[in-house]
Protein backbone atom coordinates (compact mmCIF):
# COMPACT_ATOMS: atom_id res chain seq x y z
CA UNK A 1 0.00 0.00 0.00
CA UNK A 2 1.27 3.42 -0.85
CA UNK A 3 1.41 5.93 1.87
CA UNK A 4 1.03 9.55 1.13
CA UNK A 5 3.70 11.64 2.67
CA UNK A 6 3.63 15.33 2.59
CA UNK A 7 6.92 16.93 1.83
CA UNK A 8 7.67 20.12 3.60
CA UNK A 9 8.52 22.96 1.26
CA UNK A 10 12.11 24.04 1.63
CA UNK A 11 12.53 27.36 3.27
CA UNK A 12 14.11 29.92 1.00
CA UNK A 13 17.41 31.03 2.33
CA UNK A 14 18.45 34.63 2.07
CA UNK A 15 20.73 35.24 -0.91
CA UNK A 16 24.35 35.36 0.05
CA UNK A 17 25.92 38.70 -0.59
CA UNK A 18 29.53 38.99 -1.46
CA UNK A 19 31.61 41.10 0.81
CA UNK A 20 32.19 44.53 -0.62
CA UNK A 21 35.70 45.03 -1.79
CA UNK A 22 37.13 48.44 -1.23
CA UNK A 23 39.47 49.24 -4.08
CA UNK A 24 42.51 51.32 -3.40
CA UNK A 25 42.48 54.59 -5.31
CA UNK A 26 44.26 54.21 -8.62
CA UNK A 27 47.42 56.25 -9.04
CA UNK A 28 46.79 59.39 -11.02
CA UNK A 29 48.18 59.01 -14.51
CA UNK A 30 49.28 62.23 -16.13
CA UNK A 31 49.61 62.51 -19.85
CA UNK A 32 51.44 65.08 -21.93
CA UNK A 33 49.54 65.47 -25.21
CA UNK A 34 51.52 67.04 -28.04
CA UNK A 35 49.84 68.10 -31.29
CA UNK A 36 52.26 68.92 -34.09
CA UNK A 37 51.09 70.73 -37.26
CA UNK A 38 52.93 71.72 -40.43
CA UNK A 39 52.33 72.46 -44.10
CA UNK A 40 55.00 70.01 -45.30
CA UNK A 41 54.82 66.40 -44.16
CA UNK A 42 58.57 65.78 -44.43
CA UNK A 43 59.43 68.57 -42.00
CA UNK A 44 56.60 67.38 -39.77
CA UNK A 45 57.93 63.82 -39.65
CA UNK A 46 61.45 65.04 -38.86
CA UNK A 47 60.11 67.15 -35.98
CA UNK A 48 58.08 64.23 -34.62
CA UNK A 49 61.15 62.00 -34.77
CA UNK A 50 63.15 64.62 -32.87
CA UNK A 51 60.44 64.78 -30.15
CA UNK A 52 60.31 60.97 -29.92
CA UNK A 53 64.10 60.71 -29.63
CA UNK A 54 64.16 63.32 -26.87
CA UNK A 55 61.46 61.48 -24.90
CA UNK A 56 63.20 58.12 -25.43
CA UNK A 57 66.49 59.56 -24.14
CA UNK A 58 64.83 60.07 -20.72
CA UNK A 59 63.06 56.65 -20.77
CA UNK A 60 59.57 58.10 -21.11
CA UNK A 61 56.65 55.98 -22.31
CA UNK A 62 55.57 57.38 -25.69
CA UNK A 63 52.33 56.61 -27.54
CA UNK A 64 52.28 57.60 -31.16
CA UNK A 65 52.79 59.39 -33.43
CA UNK A 66 49.17 59.13 -34.50
CA UNK A 67 48.45 60.72 -37.88
CA UNK A 68 45.38 62.94 -37.67
CA UNK A 69 43.28 63.84 -40.73
CA UNK A 70 44.88 66.36 -43.05
CA UNK A 71 43.05 69.67 -43.06
CA UNK A 72 42.58 70.97 -46.63
CA UNK A 73 41.60 74.57 -47.35
CA UNK A 74 40.60 75.35 -50.94
CA UNK A 75 40.04 78.62 -52.80
CA UNK A 76 38.79 79.34 -56.30
CA UNK A 77 39.79 82.69 -57.84
CA UNK A 78 38.92 84.29 -61.16
CA UNK A 79 41.99 84.71 -63.36
CA UNK A 80 40.84 87.98 -64.77
CA UNK A 81 39.50 90.92 -62.85
CA UNK A 82 36.40 91.76 -64.84
CA UNK A 83 35.43 89.38 -67.64
CA UNK A 84 36.13 85.74 -68.55
CA UNK A 85 34.34 84.07 -65.66
CA UNK A 86 35.14 80.64 -67.12
CA UNK A 87 38.87 81.18 -66.57
CA UNK A 88 39.54 80.35 -62.91
CA UNK A 89 42.42 79.16 -60.76
CA UNK A 90 42.10 76.81 -57.82
CA UNK A 91 44.44 76.82 -54.85
CA UNK A 92 44.67 74.58 -51.82
CA UNK A 93 46.60 74.54 -48.59
CA UNK A 94 47.18 71.26 -46.73
CA UNK A 95 47.85 71.17 -42.99
CA UNK A 96 49.31 67.85 -41.83
CA UNK A 97 48.89 66.87 -38.17
CA UNK A 98 50.37 64.33 -35.75
CA UNK A 99 49.50 63.47 -32.15
CA UNK A 100 51.99 62.21 -29.55
CA UNK A 101 51.19 61.19 -25.96
CA UNK A 102 53.87 60.91 -23.28
CA UNK A 103 52.66 58.98 -20.23
CA UNK A 104 53.73 60.13 -16.76
CA UNK A 105 56.40 62.59 -17.94
CA UNK A 106 59.16 63.45 -15.53
CA UNK A 107 60.26 67.05 -15.06
CA UNK A 108 63.45 66.30 -17.02
CA UNK A 109 61.41 65.22 -20.05
CA UNK A 110 59.28 68.36 -19.91
CA UNK A 111 62.35 70.56 -19.62
CA UNK A 112 64.06 68.81 -22.54
CA UNK A 113 60.96 69.22 -24.72
CA UNK A 114 60.70 72.93 -23.97
CA UNK A 115 64.32 73.41 -25.02
CA UNK A 116 63.88 71.68 -28.40
CA UNK A 117 64.84 73.69 -31.45
CA UNK A 118 62.37 72.71 -34.19
CA UNK A 119 62.31 73.99 -37.79
CA UNK A 120 60.19 76.97 -38.74
CA UNK A 121 56.76 76.16 -40.10
CA UNK A 122 56.07 73.60 -37.36
CA UNK A 123 53.44 74.48 -34.76
CA UNK A 124 53.30 72.63 -31.45
CA UNK A 125 50.43 72.54 -28.94
CA UNK A 126 51.25 70.92 -25.59
CA UNK A 127 48.55 70.01 -23.05
CA UNK A 128 48.62 68.21 -19.73
CA UNK A 129 45.70 65.77 -19.72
Amino acid sequence: MATATTAKPKAKSAPKRAAKKVAAPAPVEHKLRIRVRAYEHKILDLSVKQIMDTAARFDAVVVGPVPLPTEIKRWTVNRSTFVHKDAREQFEMRIHKRLIDILNPSPKVIEALTNLNLPSGVTIDVKMV
